[in-house]
């Protein structure tokens, strides 16, 4: 089967996808290593800094395989910047928050990322950062929709 112009299309949104997904691990790295944060320590963080979650629940949220999730959790739990909580809807599946010492970092951070977003953003209208934002949203969806039709 040959792809259609759209899959083309799409195939190269993917590799550039992946690319991208590189650059920002990089300057995740600039932000997140002076405060003693690696980024999928941050990662893990910012999937419970609005409420606390389960590690399935954070997984889900960041897009993140649970196992991988489980792993970064223990160890930022081992090294103080985060903590479990008792789960009331289910005994099993703690729920996950950053510690004190976890909000440190994740504040000491905020200059610099502030700073990273407004620089690489100044090279661009608003408008457009704004279409791709709804344009990488849609795609999620429609590979959501996707997985799960392969999975039924």
């Amino acid at each position: 089967m040959t792809r259609t112009p759209g899959g083309d299309a799409l195939t190269d949104i993917i590799v550039r996808t992946f690319h991208l997904n590189g650059a920002f691990l990089r300057a995740a790295e600039h932000i997140s290593l002076p405060q003693g944060l690696t980024p999928s320590w941050w990662q893990v963080l910012g999937g419970v800094l609005d409420q606390p979650r389960s590690v399935a629940d954070i997984a889900r949220e960041m897009g993140m395989a649970r196992q991988s999730v489980q792993r970064t959790t223990d160890l930022l739990v081992e090294k103080g910047l985060a903590e479990y909580l008792p789960n009331p809807a289910h005994a099993r599946a703690k729920l996950v928050r950053p510690s004190e010492a976890g909000w440190k970092a994740i504040r000491g951070m905020t200059e610099a990322q502030h700073a990273f977003t407004n620089r690489v953003a100044a090279r661009f209208d608003a408008d457009e950062l704004i279409a791709a934002a709804t344009l990488m949203d849609r795609l999620a969806e429609v590979l959501a929709e996707d997985e799960q039709a392969r999975s039924d």
